[in-house]
């Protein structure tokens, strides 16, 4: 997963109020439980020592966000009196959280977000197309193409010694209609770095948009046809197909870190290695264990890089005041501020991994350190 969604909030300097709230309001009395919740977390932040400021600009967020229907979440970053992101979660958090901390506490989110594939879905027939695309950080676009090309766009009976005239014309207008759909498409998966593309409907339509696709993306190309743009037809199939595409490039990507990771004989395994691996801007891909129960902790100077599992490490890199953080808040800023990628695992797909962290290093040299011994 790309971190860069998170940077603005290492652009500042702390402390920060982090908020994750469950926001669902598919019942009668949903805004009176949405305002209890964040009522006892204001308290809790103002427990710990928060900026009323700060916390009444979170309080702003909270009250007047765009409610959605169903269950859905919120989380909200801020410091200095000043909201800095606000996400909405797919589902509920686990729980809900506030902290007020010198990083904000982004673990949850990133956990919850999971690996993030960026994706284009075509519905088409032979008159056109209704496409949508997601980025991987999330953001939605939409495109409706409206075929140049609408007589004749109906293939006659046999008879008559018109017929074939009148069969290539409508398989003119089909094949000219699927162009304007596949320049579309591809387009959209452009700006969005596409990893997958689902083409669904008319099956001759989708036929067509596919052989008029560039090369590249024919080779992230899933076809099915699922799903009509009839008025009031039934998109569940379609859906459970997209949502299956993707979930499949989320496992493959997951997968490929793994075997990237065991190639390389335990370097880097472990918090002591990754720690170290960081300090040297040495980490690709940081590989963590979802545990909600974490509380581990870091120490860290003002620098990404400046981070340690001994203020003794960082003395000796002239940091004057080091500061004990979570671990894994600590983690994700070094991995922003270095560029790296994160990839969060299920316990049940690393049950050896020690201390629940691991590294897919950029390069490997003498000083390359090896798996932890605490």
């Amino acid at each position: 997963m790309q971190l860069s969604f998170l940077r603005p909030l290492y652009d500042r300097p702390g402390p920060w109020c982090s908020v994750y709230l469950d926001a669902s309001r598919d019942t009668h009395d949903a805004r009176p439980q949405v305002d209890l919740r964040w009522r006892a977390l204001k308290g809790n932040l103002l427990a710990q020592g928060a900026d009323p400021v700060t916390v009444e600009a979170v309080e702003e967020v909270v009250r007047r966000h765009d409610p959605m229907p169903g269950d859905y979440g919120i989380a909200v970053f801020a410091t200095r009196g000043r909201v800095v992101l606000t996400e909405y979660l797919s589902a509920p958090p686990l729980r809900d959280l506030a902290t007020w901390s010198a990083l904000p506490h982004t673990m949850p989110l990133v956990a919850q977000r999971g690996e993030q594939v960026a994706w284009v879905r075509v519905l088409a027939d032979r008159t056109g197309a209704d496409a949508m695309a997601v980025s991987a950080g999330g953001v939605p676009r939409r495109a409706q193409v409206a075929g140049g090309q609408s007589r004749q766009l109906r293939r006659v009976q046999p008879g008559g010694w018109s017929q074939s005239r009148y069969q290539r014309a409508a398989m003119e207008a089909w094949h000219q209609n699927a162009g304007d759909a596949a320049a579309a498409t591809a387009d959209l998966a452009e700006r969005v770095g596409a990893d997958v593309v689902v083409v669904a409907g008319d099956v001759r339509a989708t036929g067509m948009i596919a052989a008029q696709l560039p090369e590249r993306w024919q080779d992230v190309l899933v076809r099915t046809d699922a799903g009509s743009r009839d008025p009031g037809a039934d998109d569940t199939l379609m859906d459970d197909i997209t949502v299956q595409t993707v979930a499949e490039v989320a496992d493959r990507r997951i997968a490929a870190a793994l075997d990237r990771f065991g190639v390389q004989e335990d370097v880097g395994a472990g918090l002591d290695a990754v720690v170290a691996a960081l300090q040297r801007n040495q980490v690709d891909t940081m590989l963590i264990v979802d545990d909600a129960s974490a509380d581990g902790e870091l120490w860290v100077g003002p620098e990404p890089t400046e981070i340690a599992t001994d203020p003794a490490q960082l003395a000796g890199m002239s940091v004057a005041d080091p500061q004990k953080v979570r671990a894994d808040a600590a983690l994700l800023r070094a991995l922003i501020g270095t560029d790296a990628d994160v990839t969060v695992l299920a316990p049940e797909e690393a049950p050896e991994l020690t201390d629940g962290v691991g590294a897919v290093l950029r390069y490997v040299d003498a000083g390359t350190p090896g798996r932890g011994d605490g």
